[in-house]
């Protein structure tokens, strides 16, 4: 895996590529829309009148206090969890999302997801993990899905445990895995619903600099997660949001240096003192 070295620093290196993603991002070319969408749990609304655009190539990290919606946000966009059926909706490259069967399946090759949990499957190898989507969903030859998953395992760094089972990965390789399965299918998009929250601290980083280079690399982003140096120095942009709705969406240096919303504030006096 390609490693940035300490001289060329995560922000430089990372906003020195935002520029042109940001430069997508006023051409209008949207990959991602969510309007008026809400969502009920019961009488809990955990999402309200979410008004949302992700363009192509965008890195979009969204914040907030727990149980804020954040989660149930990403899971919406590749279906995960249904909206609420009251008029709102989620395109994804201007296609609405489709509701269940075959076309349920490509969306979900289409928008890549990286759980905290890792969510790989225990019985089978690394290997077999990144592979078995390709194979199944997308029909490719078992000989290009494994000539491919190694490339990316290579490119994650963890070719050289293609052989083992997840159990014999420590919780940073394992999170690897997941984001070269996630790349296998080949998609759109990637969602992050808290990728390193799961991890002991010292493998944090391991997950992150992959991430980066997926940021580098124009990969279009949703990143829900904690990690602030990352959002401050990887993200095009960042959502906070409180209590089910979004309060704030701006630029990472905006945000980090001039909060507008008094929620926003002490979210950050909180967060950031620890």
């Amino acid at each position: 895996m390609t490693q940035i070295t300490p001289e060329e620093p995560h922000g430089a290196h990372a906003r020195d590529e935002a520029a042109p993603r940001r430069s997508r991002a006023a051409s209008g070319d949207d990959l991602i829309v969510l309007e008026n969408v809400n969502k009920h749990f019961g009488d809990f609304h955990a999402l309200k009148d979410i008004d949302l655009r992700i363009p192509r190539g965008q890195v979009a990290i969204v914040v907030g206090p727990s149980g804020s919606g954040k989660s149930t946000l990403c899971r919406t966009i590749n279906r995960l969890e249904t909206i609420d059926d009251d008029g709102g909706r989620i395109l994804l490259d201007g296609q609405p999302l489709p509701a269940e069967g075959k076309q349920l399946a490509q969306l979900r090759a289409e928008v890549g997801m990286v759980f905290q949990s890792f969510n790989l499957f225990a019985h089978k190898s690394i290997l077999e993990n990144v592979t078995l989507g390709p194979i199944k969903v997308k029909g490719k030859r078992k000989a290009d899905a494994e000539r491919h998953a190694m490339e990316l395992l290579e490119r994650v760094g963890v070719a050289q445990q293609a052989k083992k089972t997840p159990a014999q990965l420590s919780g940073g390789q394992q999170q690897r895995v997941a984001i070269a399965r996630a790349l296998a299918m080949e998609p759109k998009a990637l969602l992050f619903d808290e990728p390193t929250s799961a991890l002991d601290p010292e493998m944090v980083q391991e997950v992150l600099d992959v991430m980066v280079q997926l940021a580098e690399g124009g990969m279009t982003m949703v990143v829900v997660t904690h990690e602030m140096g990352f959002a401050r120095k990887a993200g095009d942009r960042v959502v906070f949001m409180a209590d089910g709705a979004i309060l704030e969406d701006t630029d990472p240096e905006s945000f980090f240096t001039a909060p507008q919303h008094e929620r926003a504030r002490d979210f950050l006096g909180k967060i950031l003192a620890h």
